[in-house]
């Protein structure tokens, strides 16, 4: 689908309420599913990649149902069955985070995915996976399909190499239900929704900065309300920092340190930001967040910068333009294998736009020179999509080709940003 977007050209304000966060809703469904209790989450995330997780547990055996906005689990892994394969779609979280999940069930299973997720990178799993017994297979090309034979598991010490939060979180699953405790360590730089959780719930504790203990004694009923998404959070604020005089609230969105990097370098460039914790989570800060136009400077993003910041980095870019000097990301060569290669479709999107971007291996270089109209090639990727609509909101006229993709994230961000842009 190709939609066209022109913003107003002129200063808009509004105050925004974001869908659920959707890190948060995978993992609630899943630890959901392997709870033998009934667990109530309201506020999921209302993407095509939540509800092929969804899809998923149900059919391992969840039994899920909705009224009102609140989803109603009742799992337990001992009730799960085989489900032959597994269509994860277009989510890399949930075919990772069930790779872990599925590592001591009594069955053999199989994930596959759609075309894109396919080319994803999973072979990431299997050594961490492998420390606690368990059997995983991906394809010779490191990818999916995923075959996981299900082990009797063993808690064991896992360091990643990588401050990969999927990865954690999949060993983490796993670990839950181990014989006997399992630390993790990696990097920094990782979101830890997982581990402020099981730290909540008892299943574990930090033992320093990088690693957590999990310690297995069955995943009791989960009872939360899912906040707003910062990812989705980001466009709205990146909008409101491109045109003069404009403002933009965010109501009740998640505040981990390790999903606000983009207000961070928000702050750097020169833009007002403003946050306010008003609570948390099972242990996850919760807030209000409100970013207000100022004049823009360029910056350097990189290091555990660019990694707290890893989907919002497209919008960098667009910021980067309307910015006075020269912004380069660095440490963010896992743009690479997104839902695309997001370097590539970036510096192909400012160009499209009448901006100057290059490529580098690790991430890219834009230089500042204002965007004005042109037409983009999405190539599947939602994060791609909704920026390039987003760099419409100073007035320039923008033809998104594929804009559909942004269904698997924010169905209906087309409304709402329009609808911002009119306040």
């Amino acid at each position: 689908m190709t939609r066209v977007f022109q913003g107003p050209g002129r200063p808009f304000g509004a105050d925004i309420t974001l869908p659920g966060d959707k890190s948060l809703s995978h993992r609630a469904l899943v630890l959901a599913a392997m709870s033998s209790e009934t667990s109530r989450i309201s506020g999921l995330g209302p993407g095509l990649d939540v509800a092929s997780t969804r899809s998923a547990i149900e059919a391992l055996g969840a039994e899920v149902t909705s009224s009102g906005g609140t989803v109603t689990v009742l799992g337990g892994p001992g009730h799960w069955h085989p489900p032959g394969t597994l269509d994860c779609g277009n989510s890399g979280t949930t075919i990772r985070l069930l790779s872990g999940a599925l590592a001591a069930a009594p069955f053999t299973s199989t994930l596959i995915g759609d075309a894109s997720l396919s080319r994803r990178p999973m072979l990431r799993l299997v050594e961490p996976l492998a420390a606690l017994g368990a059997v995983i297979r991906t394809s010779a090309a490191g990818t999916a399909p995923i075959v996981v034979e299900g082990q009797r598991l063993v808690g064991a010490a896992v360091s990643l190499g990588l401050p990969s939060a999927q990865v954690r979180t999949a060993v983490a699953l796993a670990a839950l239900q181990a014989d006997g405790a399992t630390t993790i360590t990696s990097p920094p730089g990782f979101r830890d929704h997982t581990e402020r959780w099981l730290a909540e719930l008892g299943l574990g504790h930090w033992v320093d900065a990088t690693t957590f203990q999990v310690i297995p004694n069955g995943v009791p009923a989960i009872d939360l309300a899912i906040p707003g998404d910062p990812s989705s959070a980001a466009f709205v604020w990146a909008a409101a920092a491109l045109v003069p005089g404009s403002e933009v609230t965010t109501r009740g969105v998640s505040l981990n340190p390790g999903r606000i990097g983009f207000l961070h370098i928000l702050e750097g460039m020169g833009a007002g930001v403003d946050i306010r914790p008003t609570g948390d989570a099972l242990g996850d800060p919760i807030g209000d967040v409100t970013v207000r136009q100022r004049p823009l400077s360029g910056m350097r993003v990189e290091g555990r910068h660019s990694a707290a910041a890893i989907d919002e980095l497209p919008l960098v870019a667009i910021l980067a333009a309307a910015a006075d000097g020269e912004t380069v990301v660095a440490d963010a060569a896992e743009l690479r294998v997104k839902e695309s290669d997001r370097v590539l479709g970036v510096v192909r999107l400012v160009t499209a736009l009448g901006g100057d971007a290059e490529e580098r291996f690790d991430g890219f270089v834009v230089r500042g020179r204002p965007l004005t109209a042109g037409v983009v090639d999405a190539d599947g990727d939602h994060r791609l999509a909704m920026t390039a609509a987003v760099a419409a909101s100073g007035g320039g006229r923008v033809e998104v080709v594929g804009f559909d993709a942004t269904s698997v994230s924010w169905p209906g961000f087309d409304t709402v940003l329009e609808g911002l842009w009119s306040s």
